[in-house]
Parts: C-alpha cells; structure tokens; sequence
C-alpha cells in the first residue's frame, strides 16, 4: 500500500538534499504515517485506516465523525 494518508491525502513531497558545497541531489519528504484502528460508531464497527499524525490532532479535538464529516467536506476523502 502506498505512503498516502487515507484522510487528509497527504503523500510524499519531493526535494533536494543540498551538501556543504551546495551540490543538489533528488530526495523525498515521506508524511509521518501511523496505522490507526478507530471505532466507528454510526455503523457500530472498528475501522483501521492509515493516518498522518495531523490528522489524529485533528480526530483528538473534533472527534472521529466530525473529521470524516470535515475533511469529506473539502474533497479530500
């Protein structure tokens, strides 16, 4: 399965690694993904979805159907 967090979408970034002699070379920025199992209580089940540590902040504060609920509103599931 691929780096992608399954909430909020975000997926590697890419850069560069730039030495003390200013010589750039090609690197990747990985999210910081956790594998999480949430309880889904509309549908009285457990749900296991792998999220960036941002996204679990923001399951924290608003509550797990709040976020599903908000970041369906902004396209990104």
């Amino acid at each position: 399965m691929s780096r992608v967090c399954q909430l909020t979408g975000k997926k590697a970034m890419v850069g560069n690694n730039v030495s003390h002699s200013k010589r750039r070379t090609k690197r990747r920025f990985q999210p910081n993904l956790k594998t999480k199992r949430l309880f889904l209580e509309s549908e009285n089940r457990w749900v296991t979805l792998k999220l960036s540590t941002s996204a679990m902040r923001t399951i924290d504060k608003v509550g797990f159907e709040n976020a599903l609920k908000k970041f369906a509103r902004k396209g990104q599931i």
